[in-house]
């Protein structure tokens, strides 16, 4: 399921860090890595020709540090506009997966900062690893699915289950915000197997041989106030992550691209309320998000 993948380095921030320990799940271990840095457009010549000087260097220096056999390592170092030219080479290369940095910025920030892995999360239909500077790289053992009705959710749990795959000790995390839930403490009394989108995600994950515990809450509070739906749902899941310690979190994120210009950010619906966003930004841990058109 996920045979190529794209890390998008800039020399700073975790992406590197953030491979080296993907690297180590079996299931991925003979896929083909492409190192990619972008040189963006300079003012002159001398300032061009320094800057892939140092664009040559940090990529020397994270497949120095990756430590990865050879035959499955490959460079590429380009000129032009980072977050057209990552979509490019994703698209070129056809990836899988895209790694990269993230600031974690608020959507109107990304807007305003002309954020590279906003932009690309915006357009790409590619399942992207976002690893946000603050956050701490763990080894993957736990991985958490958010769980709902879509067939979003559906691809999540299997990209889950091939990555947990043939790794001892892994742990399964189903998260379902079940909001009929009546319990006070806020959390849901219907029991896994009663829920039918638990029960069926229990089932697939068995055929794995996975070990698989669920996390159900109604995701309400006290303390809402005037937070929407999806970001009420957005914070629990993001609780649920942090008081399970999962090492990675499989979300979900609709298709963002416009219907009418796929080359233009759709600023409504960026600006709108959205879990994916809810999280990309609030998670304490790695996030994985993935579409049913990926390629």
């Amino acid at each position: 399921m996920i045979q190529k993948i794209l890390l998008a380095v800039s020399g700073l921030g975790h992406a590197e860090e953030m491979l080296k320990t993907f690297a180590d799940l079996p299931s991925v271990q003979k896929s083909k890595v492409t190192v990619l840095h972008v040189v963006p457009p300079q003012t002159s010549a001398e300032n061009m020709t320094a800057k892939w000087e140092e664009g040559g260097k940090i990529l020397a220096n994270a497949i120095q540090y990756l430590n990865l056999d050879p035959s499955l390592v490959s460079s590429i170092l380009r000129q032009g506009e980072p977050k057209d030219v990552v979509c490019q080479v994703a698209d070129e290369m056809d990836a899988d997966l895209i790694i990269m940095g993230s600031r974690g910025l608020k959507r109107l920030q990304s807007i305003l900062s002309n954020s590279v892995s906003q932009y690309v999360f915006q357009l790409s239909s590619r399942p992207m690893l976002l690893v946000k500077d603050d956050i701490y790289i763990k080894k993957i053992n736990r991985i958490m699915v958010a769980m709902d009705a879509s067939e979003t959710a559906k691809y999540c749990l299997k990209l889950a289950l091939f990555l947990l795959k043939d790794l001892k000790g892994a742990e399964l995390l189903l998260a379902n915000i079940n909001p009929d839930g009546q319990s006070k403490s806020g959390k849901a009394e219907l029991t896994p197997e009663q829920n039918p989108i638990l029960a069926v995600a229990i089932a697939e994950a068995k055929k794995y041989g996975v070990s698989t515990r669920c996390v159900v809450s109604t995701g309400t509070s006290g303390q809402d106030g005037n937070i929407t739906g999806s970001g009420r749902a957005g914070r629990e899941i993001c609780r649920l992550a942090d008081d399970s310690n999962v090492d990675l979190l499989v979300i979900g994120s609709p298709d963002r691209r416009p219907s009418i210009a796929k080359n233009f950010v759709d600023l409504d619906r960026l600006l709108g309320s959205s879990l994916s966003d809810y999280v990309r930004v609030n998670a304490t841990c790695p996030v994985l998000l993935a579409r049913t058109d990926a390629a």
